[in-house]
């Protein structure tokens, strides 16, 4: 077990330094120059030519890839900070420490005081929507599975399938219509702020319920395919024979076995629910990671966006590692092997 952790510990770091290595490379190899992107669209051309200087942006790649990776890890100072370059970039965690992402030109503040806000935002919509999306998709793929070809089966299907089938602007639009403006009963926007009258509890109401619309639907779908291979399996048949009750059967027996393969869909709507919600974030005007990555995009942030993309690719990876712990706490076979 611990050779195992030690294992997957390795093999997360180097996979964080290959994608490092790939954000920096396509972000310097993209047209146009590399200081002149570090600081935006809007600096005078007297600022590149410093900022062209002090990175030393005409070294060879693997060069400028170091000193990135020196300045990321806090080995390096952040040559932005150097009062001599008269950039007036200042950081209040100082000019050399671990993380430290850079300057984000769209935002005028260090990327972390940005990012990690962001990121909070996201983090609390995607938890309330995994909360419900979870115990919701267990429930209905599991009477799905077990009325297979029923009356309910059928039910269930058609509405999971229909809800997954309606993309979250639509169902944002839909859930406005209904709840903001024919029957004002709650906000329209969700900036997480108070001071606009609605509380930040309601203002979190429609986006999370857009997610759970959209996401549980496929959840349900998987668990109920698995749930009826696993219906299926002679250990079933004999432990109904030996007079087991439907309930002791299908928690004692079924349900644990049914969640093996899902448990990849369901660790899979984590990477959703932090980077793929930028479509709900630009309904209701959520101050969250997906929407601040768009916009970094648009607005040409570099470094806001090699920030943004190292963190999704770090959520991917420790997804990865916890469904591993995951299959092993569920399949002993996998624990033992």
């Amino acid at each position: 077990m611990v050779s195992f952790l030690i294992r997957r510990l390795i093999m997360m770091l180097l996979t964080m330094l290959v994608a490092s290595f790939v954000v920096f490379a396509v972000s310097e190899l993209t047209p146009g120059s590399v200081a002149r992107k570090s600081l935006g669209p809007f600096a005078t051309q007297q600022q590149v030519d410093i900022l062209t200087e002090r990175l030393k942006a005409n070294d060879p790649l693997l060069i400028r890839y170091g000193r990135w990776l020196g300045v990321l890890t806090g080995v390096l100072a952040d040559p932005l900070q150097d009062p001599a370059s008269g950039l007036n970039f200042t950081d209040p965690r100082g000019r050399r420490y671990f993380g430290n992402f850079g300057y984000s030109t769209l935002y005028k503040l260090p990327v972390n005081d940005v990012i990690w806000d962001r990121l909070g935002h996201t983090a609390i919509l995607a938890g309330l929507a995994f909360a419900l999306i979870v115990p919701l998709s267990i429930v209905v793929g599991v009477l799905s599975g077990l009325k297979e070809g029923g009356a309910l089966d059928r039910i269930l299907s058609v509405v999971s399938i229909t809800f997954t089938s309606v993309p979250e602007f639509a169902s944002g639009v839909f859930l406005v219509t209904g709840f903001v403006i024919l029957w004002p009963v709650l906000p329209g926007t969700s900036p997480m702020d108070a001071s606009g009258g609605w509380s930040v509890p309601s203002q979190l109401v429609l986006p999370v319920a857009v997610l759970v619309i959209y996401d549980f639907g496929y959840v349900a779908r998987m668990i109920r395919v698995s749930m009826i291979e696993v219906m299926e399996k002679p250990y079933i048949r004999t432990a109904i024979l030996k007079g087991l009750s439907p309930r002791q059967v299908i928690f004692g027996h079924a349900l644990r076995n049914a969640m093996i393969a899902p448990f990849t869909v369901l660790l899979l709507q984590l990477n959703f629910l932090i980077s793929g919600v930028v479509v709900t974030e630009l309904v209701f005007a959520y101050p969250g990671f997906g929407r601040m990555l768009l916009e970094a995009s648009l607005f040409g942030d570099i470094s806001t966006v090699e920030a943004a993309t190292l963190v999704t690719v770090a959520v991917a990876i420790v997804t990865q590692f916890l469904g591993d712990l995951g299959y092993m706490a569920l399949n002993p076979r996998i624990r033992v092997a």
